[in-house]
């Protein structure tokens, strides 16, 4: 298993595109939701201990990224669906009106984002011994890259700081974001 640092990292490297759609305040939200979606797939190591099944062993059914998808759809769907009205009629963010569909890209790309640099991470990371099927049930054979070794303090240290001044740096660039019909004004 990859050390939580080397998570964070990666889910902050994957969430620097929010600079360039949204401002400030959205990119710092995505932001912290990729990071606690980041974590999400290891909900297997838990729920293995309620569940018996072979799809919720550790690396198992929550460690692909069809899996990550479609759950990250469905959580979309329902953000847009319950979190809407409530950000829209307690302007918790300072907008005219946020759509349903920017919501929805919002928090799918969110979830996406954090739940696939987790299997990502772990893919690059994977010995025989702790391997990832990341297409299962497309392609159910494991997946081993092995590029770095999940415990290594150097490489751990060194993306979160690289994923750290990154965003520091986007955060402070005066700049506007590109226009897109997801815009959060």
């Amino acid at each position: 298993m990859v050390e939580p640092i080397g998570h964070a990292a990666t889910a902050l490297l994957f969430a620097v595109p929010a600079w360039f759609l949204w401002g400030r305040r959205p990119a710092v939200t995505f932001t912290v939701l990729t990071q606690v979606t980041s974590v999400l797939p290891d909900v297997d190591i838990y729920l293995r201990e309620y569940f018996s099944h072979p799809l919720l062993q550790h690396h198992g059914i929550t460690h692909t990224i069809p899996f990550m998808l479609v759950v990250g759809a469905v959580f979309g769907a329902v953000a847009a669906r319950v979190l809407m009205p409530f950000l829209n009629a307690t302007r918790l963010i300072h907008s005219d009106s946020i759509t349903p569909s920017t919501t929805f890209v919002f928090t799918t790309g969110a979830f996406w984002a954090g739940g696939i640099s987790h299997v990502l991470v772990d893919l690059l990371s994977a010995k025989p011994d702790a391997a990832v099927a990341p297409l299962w049930p497309l392609y159910r054979g494991d997946v081993i890259v092995n590029i770095v070794a999940y415990d290594s303090t150097p490489v751990n240290l060194g993306l979160i700081l690289t994923a750290v001044v990154l965003h520091v740096g986007l955060y402070r660039a005066e700049r506007y974001p590109y226009e897109t019909r997801w815009g959060i004004d």
